[in-house]
């Protein structure tokens, strides 16, 4: 269990997400403020509806969520959000140096890269199926798994993530928690445990909780393992 830590006094952000069933950019934002306690206000905004573009663009310049109102800044991207949080809450990242270095260099590799296992692996929080990834997307689960033992291996110091504390590196790989659980991955050892340790967050769980008792939008038939959203990448 990760602690609470810093609360916003004055005012509060307000958080724009999708759907919970499939908007990982969106979980990325929200589990990390849930889990270190950041105040937040949530608003959903559907995806796959005939206004969704309409709708979400009156909140954010690109179209896309998640986004982050501060008063008025406004601050879109969940990379962006994570640097933006991180000037104001210190423990978004790690406190150490070598660690925080290694940390924002995970979490942007996880932000650009693994474009195969986004394509098979779609997160659908509701769904559990057998899936074989073609060798592309096999290789790119391998390097996470990677990179998740030398998270822990380095910067661990014994604890459940991967640079001691709940931090934004943590908070990017929520979503490959949540598509490996639906399609059966198998972890072992090291991999394995974080991916527990992830899935095991109260604020996972709330997740998840919802997700579960989402409509489906009228664009998607449920339960699939539904691709991109038109108005949010994943």
């Amino acid at each position: 269990m990760v602690s609470g830590s810093t609360h916003r006094a004055i005012g509060m952000y307000t958080l724009y997400i999708g759907n919970k069933n499939y908007s990982t950019w969106s979980l990325r934002a929200w589990v990390l403020m849930k889990t270190l306690g950041i105040a937040f206000e949530e608003r959903q905004l559907p995806l796959y509806e005939p206004d969704t573009s309409q709708r979400i663009r009156r909140v954010s310049p690109s179209g896309r969520v998640p986004c982050l109102h501060d008063g008025d800044i406004v601050v879109w991207d969940s990379l962006a959000i994570a640097e933006y949080l991180a000037e104001k809450h210190r423990e978004v990242w790690p406190a150490d140096a070598s660690a925080r270095a290694w940390a924002r260099s995970a979490a942007a590799e996880m932000h650009s890269g693994f474009a195969r296992l986004r394509d098979e692996l779609t997160m659908n929080v509701k769904l559990r199926t057998g899936k074989t990834p073609s060798a592309a997307a096999a290789a790119e689960i391998a390097r996470i798994v990677s990179l998740w033992r030398e998270g822990r291996e380095r910067f661990g110091s014994g604890g459940d993530f991967l640079c001691g504390p709940f931090t934004a590196v943590d908070a990017f790989f929520c979503p490959v928690a949540f598509r490996f659980q639906t399609y059966a991955v198998a972890l072992h050892n090291v991999a394995g445990a974080y991916c527990r340790s992830l899935l095991d967050l109260p604020a996972m769980h709330e997740w998840a909780s919802a997700a579960a008792t989402e409509a489906e939008p009228r664009g998607v038939q449920a339960p699939s393992a539904a691709a991109t959203s038109p108005a949010q990448p994943t």
